[in-house]
């Protein structure tokens, strides 16, 4: 198998889904390289970091890093700072890669539903291809809690996973994202923390059809506000407190099972609060709330 590095650029046709069995292929890389993985006939790529200070055999919890559309692992990890938190706190993370007619590092997407690009017009499974890569690092490591996070594309995408996947995952952080699963019944309840700016104009926070966006497909999103009734009758929630700093409102509840917190910003457009640009000419992150500490505390 040839090697292909970050900025190659490889010719690929997707291949149908098919029966087979899961499988990994290992690149004799240096530590955090692309990785590829076969999941019924379809090969699919990922980075996993494993904290410094980890020790074999010991407990970790995972993180599961979803980039956003037009992105991919590399991009995700530059933009959420998971990887130093990770050296810090001790648990896994993995930043798997969407996927693209022609490209496997660029231009990326998820099927999350209604959005977006090559791998909802292909119907890419990425529903299995994640709970493959989750099921697979499990039985490498000690894993005893699984939280799935996203940005944009990759926070729809965390959405359809809680709703299809909730047997598996602990929790969910859907960052700038929107749950537009026409049906969604997740297994059990999650914890659930959301992150979303009040300016964004790629996925709106009061939901409909996107003032900016690079996905050819129409679409609609569904509001901040549904995702949180949504979760708030699925986790049994009430007594809704919302406090507000700065342009930062927290809003939580009691809940049954499953937390669930809402965190709205002022002013913020479409972006990972706290951490960087996405890529040239995005939109600026507040600096005010970092999503990536908030949601780690949120989980831990």
């Amino acid at each position: 198998m040839k090697r292909f590095f970050s900025h190659t650029l490889l010719l690929i046709v997707m291949l149908p889904i098919m029966s087979g069995c899961l499988f990994l292929v290992r690149r004799a890389l240096a530590d955090d390289a692309v990785k590829e993985i076969t999941i019924q006939g379809v090969t699919r790529r990922y980075i996993l970091h494993v904290p410094e200070k980890y020790k074999p055999g010991s407990e970790s919890n995972l993180v599961v890093m979803l980039h956003g559309g037009g992105g991919n692992g590399r991009n995700a990890e530059q933009m959420s700072g998971f990887r130093e938190r990770s050296d810090r706190d001790g648990f896994l993370v993995v930043y798997p890669y969407g996927t693209n007619r022609l490209f496997d590092e660029k231009l990326l997407t998820w099927n999350a539903g209604n959005c977006c690009g090559a791998a909802l017009d292909q119907k890419v499974d990425d529903v299995t291809f994640l709970r493959q890569l989750i099921l697979f690092i499990k039985n490498q490591y000690n894993v005893k809690k699984v939280y799935v996070t996203g940005m944009s594309n990759g926070g729809m995408m965390t959405y359809r996973m809680a709703c299809e996947s909730a047997d598996i995952i602990d929790g969910i952080a859907p960052v700038a994202g929107a749950l537009n699963v026409p049906a969604c019944n997740p297994a059990r309840p999650l914890d659930v923390i959301i992150f979303h700016g009040r300016e964004d104009k790629h996925v709106l926070y009061e939901g409909g059809e996107p003032q900016v966006k690079a996905d050819s497909h129409a679409r609609v999103d569904r509001s901040v506000g549904f995702a949180e009734t949504f979760w708030q009758k699925r986790n049994g929630c009430r007594d809704r407190k919302a406090v507000k700093a700065g342009k930062v409102e927290r809003v939580s509840y009691t809940c049954d099972a499953g937390k669930l917190t809402i965190i709205s910003i002022d002013d913020e457009g479409h972006t990972w609060p706290g951490g960087a640009k996405g890529f040239f000419g995005a939109d600026t992150p507040t600096q005010e709330i970092s999503a990536t500490d908030a949601m780690l505390q949120f989980w831990k």
